[in-house]
């Protein structure tokens, strides 16, 4: 193994799908394929787009494959997830097992599009060149959430349909960027809240381990302390990812790897921690 700096692993959330990341899976984790498709019933992979119970088990069996392929390559000094993320990440370091961790991705799933039909109507909006300031009074004068602190200048507001199309009015007066985003309810907002009891509760039924590697998480920006808990009520917390990137940095990472499926996590860092590096899987020597 040879690794050119300390780095930390980020393993991405929902829309993160690529058109490879089957072949990955089946190449690399045939178990994972064979397990995910007995448990939602079907080959989740063609129908990633068509729905949340779909695409994040699939996604989640794409990220444990890369990072079969990467842990005997890097050491990393800590690992984060972006919301679905956070799973991969502490199934990566040994906080749940992988198979318990595919079923509660694939009751994540369910349970969100149970709540999301529940909500009836919520959406989400990105918002670039917003202060953080700036868009809690943006998100307060409209009653929607800062659902995504990403980076500097990017943000994404949470909420009803009808308050989020204010919002983006709002927004475009101002000057602002925004983006309406193609998902079908308004995540980590109080419209996941009925999916947080049944969440918790299966949460409770596993075995939580010691983390081999520290893991951060992305609603609360530090170590997870709780896994159980932290995992159940993020579903309607913010992801904190700007303040995880800082945190990761003042953990001693000066680079930070994109496991995937998808390359778009890492590039974050260096506008959230100037001076740190983006790095990909092939940039790291075998």
């Amino acid at each position: 193994m040879l690794q050119i700096t300390p780095l930390a692993a980020l393993f991405p959330g929902q829309g993160s799908q690529t058109p490879d990341m089957r072949e990955l899976v089946t190449r690399v984790r045939p178990d994972l394929l064979a397990a995910v498709t007995e448990l939602v019933g079907e080959d989740p992979f063609p129908r990633v787009a068509q729905s949340t119970r779909f695409a994040q088990p699939a996604i989640f069996c794409a990220s444990l494959a890369g990072w079969t392929l990467l842990r005997e390559r890097v050491k990393p000094v800590a690992l984060a997830g972006y919301s679905l993320g956070e799973l991969s990440a502490l199934a990566a370091a040994g906080v749940l097992d992988e198979f318990d961790a595919l079923r509660l991705v694939a009751l994540r799933g369910h349970l969100m599009e149970v709540s999301q039909d529940a909500s009836r109507g919520g959406t989400m909006l990105a918002v670039q060149g917003a202060t953080p300031g700036h868009a809690a009074s943006l998100a307060a004068r409209h009653d929607v959430i800062v659902a995504n602190d990403n980076a500097p200048g990017q943000v994404v507001l949470s909420g009803a349909s009808h308050a989020v199309e204010a919002a983006e009015r709002d927004a475009r007066c101002t000057g602002l960027r925004v983006t309406r985003l193609d998902v079908a309810a308004a995540f980590h907002s109080p419209h996941m809240r009925h999916a947080v009891q049944p969440f918790r509760e299966a949460l409770q039924e596993v075995r939580i381990g010691s983390a081999a590697i520290p893991v951060l998480s992305s609603a609360t920006a530090r170590p997870f302390r709780d896994p159980a808990e932290e995992l159940a009520l993020a579903l309607v917390r913010p992801v904190r990812w700007r303040e995880t990137m800082i945190a990761l940095a003042e953990s001693g990472a000066c680079a930070f790897l994109d496991v995937g499926p998808g390359a778009g996590l890492a590039g974050l860092a260096p506008r959230c921690v100037p001076g740190v590096a983006a790095v990909t899987p092939d940039s790291v020597a075998a």
